[in-house]
């Protein structure tokens, strides 16, 4: 008797910040283009702003991922239950749990640079960096949580 294995479902995770044109974006965008699928990737906004960060955009493509096609959005009550992880990048958002949610949040306090005087482009390198290595490591993670389940 041959018996199919079911693959199991992709992780899933939702990054946010407070206004959802910068870092979860670009946070997302990292995502996309290190998980190539393996996860399913979402981004939202506590506040959400009106546009992507221009800046953020064209260090993320510097990195060979894209967040052009984002637009800054609320958090969805019923994807925010039903997610794996919701990673709130900085300080300045703050997501409160809901009934029933299926995940866990954690806080990612990420680097900024401003504090140090650096601006601009190379800014938001350092940002990027910070978060692309956050970013990989949370899906080793989560890589390693599907294969054990």
């Amino acid at each position: 008797m041959i018996t199919e294995s079911r693959p199991s479902p992709r992780p899933s995770v939702l990054f946010v910040c407070a206004k959802n044109g910068g870092k979860s974006q670009m946070a997302a965008a990292l995502m996309k283009h290190h998980a190539a699928g393996a996860v399913e990737v979402h981004s939202a906004g506590t506040r959400p702003g009106e546009t992507i960060n221009t800046l953020s955009a064209e260090v993320i493509a510097e990195a060979g991922a894209d967040m052009s096609t984002g637009h800054p959005k609320p958090i969805d009550p019923d994807l925010l239950a039903r997610v794996d992880r919701v990673v709130v990048l900085g300080g300045e958002a703050t997501v409160t749990p809901v009934d029933g949610m299926a995940g866990t949040i954690e806080t990612w306090h990420t680097d900024e640079p401003s504090t140090r005087g650096i601006e601009g482009t190379d800014r938001m390198r350092l940002v990027r960096d910070d978060i692309d290595i956050r970013v990989q490591a949370l899906l080793a993670e989560l890589a390693d949580t599907a294969a054990g389940s």
